[in-house]
């Protein structure tokens, strides 16, 4: 079963990345991590690692927090 808070992260990195006006390709670049990696993030195909998020955010000049807006807590 999928996990609707993954593709809510998913979407906000999209978002925050098109927003900055950076391709997959340069995010990926600039963090570390093939473009493929990105690409399955933003699909809500891969979860990121704690490091991962932590990078993305750094490179963009936003707080962790906003990659995580409207993430349900998890039901439990």
């Amino acid at each position: 079963m999928r996990d609707e808070r993954l593709d809510i992260l998913a979407k906000n990195i999209k978002a925050e990345r098109v927003r900055k006006g950076l391709s997959q390709l340069e995010l990926a670049l600039e963090i570390g991590v093939s473009h493929n990696s990105i690409s399955q993030i933003e699909q809500a195909r891969q979860v990121p690692s704690a490091f991962i998020i932590f990078d993305i955010a750094r490179f963009l000049k936003i707080n962790v927090d906003e990659l995580f807006k409207n993430v349900p807590d998890k039901k439990l």
